[in-house]
């Protein structure tokens, strides 16, 4: 069986970021999904579930409601390791465009008095969230970007190495 492409990112090695995970064409569109990486994989705590669930709903609405980039998102929502989330935009452009979109989003976290969506009605587990935690990791990842805006590595994925030898087998670490 093939190794699905986001488990061929070396996780060892990974930082915060953004990053392209993959690009897909369907018919006559393209569509691309980004890594939007808060966390460093198994070195640093994961993000709080509430606050993740707060990000998610703050963040999306954002990013629906963004003039310039509203029609082009297709989804947002978090990582099941808890350690970032998924961008899917239609087209494809390079992880550097949406640098500006990001850091604006994180930031926009900080004026929000409440969560959107956040009821019985609108959420399937509306009791689940932690606006003050999210908050918190709003602040330190647009801190983060800030910092490291001129790190070409907050770009780029490290892939992991596979070894594959004269016949083509290729060996996988499990």
């Amino acid at each position: 069986m093939e190794l699905i492409q986001s488990f061929s990112v070396d996780h060892t090695r990974i930082i915060p970021g953004i990053f392209t995970s993959r690009v897909d064409h369907l018919g006559d569109h393209t569509v691309t999904t980004y890594d939007i990486r808060l966390k460093r994989p198994n070195r640093e705590p994961v993000i709080d579930v509430a606050a993740m669930h707060s990000l998610e709903h703050i963040i999306a609405t954002y990013l629906r409601n963004d003039p310039a980039w509203k029609d082009e998102v297709v989804y947002w929502g978090p990582m099941g390791c808890l350690t970032g989330f998924y961008l899917i935009l239609k087209g494809k452009r390079a992880p550097e465009e949406l640098y500006e979109l990001m850091l604006r989003s994180f930031k926009s976290v900080q004026d929000a008095a409440e969560v959107p969506g956040a009821t019985a009605v609108n959420c399937g587990h509306y009791l689940m969230h932690n606006l003050e935690m999210a908050k918190w990791y709003a602040k330190e990842f647009a801190a983060y970007l800030e910092a490291n805006a001129g790190n070409s590595a907050i770009f780029s994925y490290p892939k992991a190495e596979r070894l594959v030898t004269e016949g083509g087998q290729h060996f996988f670490d499990s």
